[in-house]
């Protein structure tokens, strides 16, 4: 450990069925980083420990949760200068670990506490960003609460339809719903995944997605993915295991790219995001629906971000280091003012 450069906690986990992808994303970013001006640790936290992983997991150290560091076995207590959050899901995603890491005033990778909060939430976020006039699907929210009301409710927007965990990603516990039958053992498996239920209406389409990033030089809108899935929809085993084609440049038109881009750059603003989000578009007869938000895309070798990035001619390693050393810039001033 170069003892000259900042520490870089780089925190994979979570508590959500997330983990997996969580992991494959730390893989990848530590391998984007290689060579970074910076001391890159690769940290697990779990419900049931937070530690920093050294000599490729073999060697295990307790963080102390106190103030977010940890002990060599040399017995030399190291801080981080940085936390860089790639947990899909709750706690990563959600603004809780971010919370923890404002008190500590730690600087962090992805969005701020509230943007978090608030994205990690479907079906208000949508709602939030409808009230600036981008397109969303009908949709219901279910609450563990509700008995027959959902099932009512859920019909309102017609079937078929999407239900799925308000609070999840990666499609996991996502089911899609063509007969009133299915509508209640799908709304039973989402909510073994999280606390509240989305039931939203099918649009069809073309999908499409878009990353954007900040760093020093200003808000960097990255080429648009097309996504063409050999499933029935674009679910976990279409993201993951190779069940999907993704075409980076879209096959779609000059205008509608622009459109696509001016829109994600335009949601980038209205939730004061940071770092690196993406954002799903269903195009549906030649109008851009918003499907959701992701602010800590995945980050493996063959995730959309990387894809787009890639396409853009530039150098993941180089787009991550800026996007570093300008909200540790940012944190720097914001202390000093």
């Amino acid at each position: 450990m170069n003892t000259g450069l900042p520490n870089i906690a780089l925190i994979a986990g979570g508590y959500s069925g997330e983990m997996e992808v969580s992991l494959k994303s730390q893989k990848g970013i530590l391998s984007f980083l290689e060579g970074a001006p910076f001391n890159v640790i690769p940290v697990l936290i779990t419900r049931d420990e937070w530690v920093v992983l050294l000599e490729e997991g073999t060697e295990r150290l307790q963080i102390d949760k106190n103030n977010f560091t940890f002990t060599t076995v040399a017995g030399q207590r190291i801080k981080f200068d940085y936390a860089y959050i790639t947990i899909h899901g709750t706690p990563g995603e959600d603004g809780k670990l971010t919370g923890y890491f404002d008190m500590l005033d730690i600087p962090y990778s992805c969005c701020p506490t509230l943007t978090g909060a608030l994205t990690a939430n479907k079906y208000v976020c949508n709602r939030y960003l409808s009230s600036f006039g981008i397109r969303i699907a009908p949709s219901v929210r279910l609450q563990p609460t509700d008995h027959v009301r959902p099932i009512v409710l859920a019909v309102d927007p017609g079937l078929p339809a999407f239900v799925k965990p308000n609070d999840g990603g990666s499609s996991v516990a996502t089911t899609k719903v063509t007969e009133i039958e299915g509508l209640a053992p799908a709304i039973a498996l989402a909510f073994k995944e999280g606390a509240e239920v989305m039931v939203e209406h099918l649009i069809q389409g073309t999908e499409v997605t878009c990353g954007c990033y900040a760093d020093a030089e200003g808000i960097h809108v990255l080429p648009v993915t097309e996504v063409v899935s050999h499933n029935e929809f674009f679910d976990f085993d279409a993201k993951y295991n190779g069940q999907v084609e993704e075409i980076t440049p879209a096959r779609i038109s000059s205008e509608m790219t622009t459109r696509i881009q001016d829109l994600t750059r335009e949601i980038y603003g209205h939730l004061n995001a940071s770092g690196i989000i993406r954002v799903d578009f269903i195009i549906e007869n030649d109008i851009p629906v918003l499907l959701e938000v992701n602010t800590t895309p995945g980050m493996t070798a063959t995730s959309f971000i990387p894809q787009q990035i890639a396409a853009a001619g530039l150098n993941i390693g180089e787009v991550l280091t800026s996007i570093i050393r300008h909200q540790m810039e940012l944190h720097k001033k914001k202390r000093q003012s």
